[in-house]
């Protein structure tokens, strides 16, 4: 049979990472490489009494079609949360996703013709580089360093660039490097995203998990023309398996990918959507924050200890205030997915997301993404010991 794909799967290819992942799926390796929460730490016993809730007192109602943009309730409570955070909205202004990566894809679906283009940090999360490359963007880079995407340097890509129509970060805890946009550079994004015409895609999934420093306004908050499609989720501060989400935009925006969602699915799941909304109304989610928090404070700083102690000291990697991952970056020429494969993997049982993914431009092969989260502490020092000590043989 001669099936003829749609072009637009051109641009959709397996994921590298995914292929490098799958040698190390056996129990016996030490993955560092998912951006998964810590599953020890889930909150078991409260969301089994909201779910026995759910079904057996309004079975009837939690079990049956409900309204496409999400329950009620539920947009009521996120609104609240996000009145909260900064951001004045009603539950109108609020859509329910199937996790915020539906948002990433709705959000290019609404926006972007084939040749537009999309503007990143360089590197970018991955998984928003898979949403967005069936609508055959072409995309534009920004240089980004301890305080987040450069400014000065993405005012010379505008100026250079055609067709920009979409501007996507990670503001908070970067995916992948880990770093935070500063305050100074989300008001001047926002001034240069009125300037030249620009809608913005801020991507939230860490920022409830900050657990140094102070919290920084969000680009939503700071939005003057309602230009900020601002993505939130559940994943990270209750369970990912609940595959829930929102959007927050101005009423034209969110309207129209609410009727891009009705297309796709129809709705989020009733029974998950009510769960969580019985979860809020009953247990205090921000004790459960303070948790997760504590516990990824004390992994980063486990990791990153282990790092200082057995790595070469020409391995540089950064120190994030809140999110999962650490990003190093080898010296240059290095290959970190060679060297997993070749090296850590079969030697050392090790694994890591080689970095080269994250570049939508120019592959850069001497970084790697590295998280913490996942692995209990022993782990994370019998993991990143044996890395180090491969690296120093590999690299002197």
């Amino acid at each position: 049979m001669n099936v003829q794909f749609a072009r637009r799967m051109e641009n959709v290819q397996p994921s590298a990472i995914r292929e490098l992942l799958r040698l190390g799926a056996d129990p016996s390796i030490i993955s560092f490489g998912g951006g998964y929460p810590d599953a020890s730490i889930f909150p078991l016993e409260q969301l089994n009494a909201v779910y026995e809730e759910a079904i057996a007192r309004n079975g009837q109602i939690s079990l049956q079609y409900t309204v496409s943009n999400g329950i009620p309730k539920l947009r009521e409570q996120i609104a609240q949360r996000m009145g909260r955070d900064g951001m004045a909205c009603t539950a109108e202004d609020v859509l329910i996703l199937q996790g915020a990566q539906q948002g990433l894809d709705l959000t290019a679906k609404l926006l972007i013709d084939r040749g537009d283009i999309i503007i990143t940090e360089n590197p970018t999360f991955l998984g928003a580089l898979i949403a967005f490359n069936p609508y055959e963007p072409r995309y534009a880079t920004v240089r980004i360093d301890e305080n987040g995407m450069d400014m000065e340097d993405l005012e010379r890509v505008l100026l250079a660039t055609k067709n920009a129509k979409l501007l996507y970060t990670v503001p908070d805890f970067q995916n992948p490097t880990g770093v935070t946009m500063s305050e100074e550079r989300r008001r001047r994004l926002i001034e240069l995203a009125n300037r030249f015409n620009l809608i913005i895609l801020e991507d939230t999934p860490y920022r409830e998990i900050r657990y140094q420093g102070k919290s920084l306004p969000t680009l939503k908050s700071l939005d003057t023309e309602g230009r900020v499609i601002f993505v939130g989720s559940f994943s990270k501060i209750l369970a990912p398996g609940l595959r829930l989400g929102w959007a927050v935009a101005s009423p034209g925006i969110i309207q129209k990918l609410g009727l891009l969602k009705l297309a796709v699915d129809t709705q989020c799941s009733t029974l998950n959507m009510t769960a969580v909304s019985l979860f809020l109304e009953r247990f205090d989610i921000e004790q459960h924050i303070r948790l997760i928090r504590q516990t990824y404070l004390r992994k980063k700083e486990l990791m990153l200890a282990t790092i200082r102690q057995t790595f070469p000291q020409d391995i540089r990697f950064t120190d994030p205030s809140g999110g999962l991952f650490t990003w190093l970056t080898f010296p240059d020429g290095f290959d970190a997915a060679k060297f997993m494969l070749e090296q850590s993997l079969p030697k050392a049982k090790v694994a890591y997301v080689p970095g080269a993914t994250f570049f939508p431009l120019k592959q850069e092969t001497n970084h790697a993404r590295v998280s913490y989260s996942t692995q209990q502490d022993e782990i994370i020092v019998k993991g990143i010991t044996a890395l180090g000590q491969l690296l120093k043989s590999e690299l002197h």
